[in-house]
């Protein structure tokens, strides 16, 4: 496409009218100018697309009929993102003026890097992290690097990280091309962890960019209920979906004490709403099993990475 953007920057959103003024007015501050902003209302209720019309018309909105999760609403956003280099943008995340043109000397410096992860502040202690890219453990756990931990100098090192956090994360084109997009059976929460397991396994790097920053009002867009009920029932389905078989074979108990250990202290705070949420999410889970089990069997017969690079991902 000769007048193409070189970025998309896709933005999912539900009911969040009242976040998205301060994400466009961190993208409109952006050094780097040659992109398209795409916002993909997912269904809300609170007149979100008249108001983009009627104050940022110059943004792409795309207007879903009916409620189908942050997954699909990414993918509708992929469908009409005209760039061969994507970033995905929380509608609760505020990137830093240099943000997309550091992704973008990123992808220059490094062609073996189909995936990208910011550096994702917490927006309301911006001394703290919430993503310095994201990791995978070899019990199955996904997890954000430096969660919760003060910023500082030891997450100044560009490196190559198991994956990257969707609330600010950049990727090429062929990636999608070649792994497909999210995973709508997942809705959200860990979809991007799914994500970056199908990319991994068919050779597609994911480098952390310190420079690259965001801030990130962790929780803004959903209860934390519905988030623990998503993130108990898919951490282990993205799990089933992608450990190759070698690593199941001799992490299985540990994989399956973790999710124990889980339940366990889901049952122990079981007044809590979150904690049965979570113990909840466990249970719809399991007869997702067999469909998960069938996604596997298509993705491992498609991996192209070695017995040892799969070990080397795994904390």
């Amino acid at each position: 496409m000769a007048d193409a953007p070189r970025w998309s920057v896709v933005i999912p959103t539900w009911n969040g009218r009242h976040l998205l003024a301060e994400a466009l007015d961190g993208l409109s501050r952006q050094t780097l100018r040659d992109f398209e902003t795409i916002v993909v209302d997912d269904a809300s209720d609170d007149d979100t697309c008249h108001w983009l019309r009627q104050h940022r018309p110059e943004v792409v909105s795309v207007e879903l009929a009916q409620r189908r999760g942050l997954a699909h609403a990414i993918n509708q956003g992929l469908a009409v993102a005209r760039a061969e280099r994507i970033a995905f943008l929380n509608n609760d995340a505020v990137p830093e003026p240099e943000w997309l043109g550091e992704l973008d000397r990123a992808f220059d410096e490094h062609p073996d890097a189909s995936m990208l992860a910011s550096r994702i502040l917490l927006y309301a202690t911006p001394d703290r992290l919430h993503a310095a890219g994201d990791f995978f453990t070899a019990s199955g756990l996904p997890g954000n690097r430096g969660v919760w931990q003060r910023d500082g100098a030891e997450f100044d090192e560009p490196r190559e990280v198991f994956g990257a956090c969707a609330a600010a994360a950049a990727y090429r084109r062929l990636l999608f091309d070649t792994v497909g997009g999210l995973d709508e059976d997942l809705m959200m929460y860990c979809e991007d962890v799914d994500l970056s397991w199908r990319a991994q396994l068919a050779g597609h790097r994911c480098r952390y960019v310190p420079t690259a920053r965001v801030r990130h009002r962790r929780g803004a867009s959903a209860t934390s209920e519905f988030e623990s009920f998503l993130v108990g029932r898919n951490r282990p389905l993205v799990a089933v979906m992608n450990v190759p078989g070698y690593v199941m074979r001799r992490r299985w108990w540990s994989m399956l004490r973790a999710q124990g250990q889980i339940a366990l202290d889901a049952l122990r705070n079981f007044q809590g709403r979150a904690a049965r949420a979570t113990l909840n999410g466990q249970v719809a889970a399991i007869p997702q099993l067999g469909r998960a089990l069938r996604k596997r069997r298509r993705r491992q017969r498609t991996r192209t990475v070695s017995e040892a690079y799969v070990w080397s991902l795994l904390d």
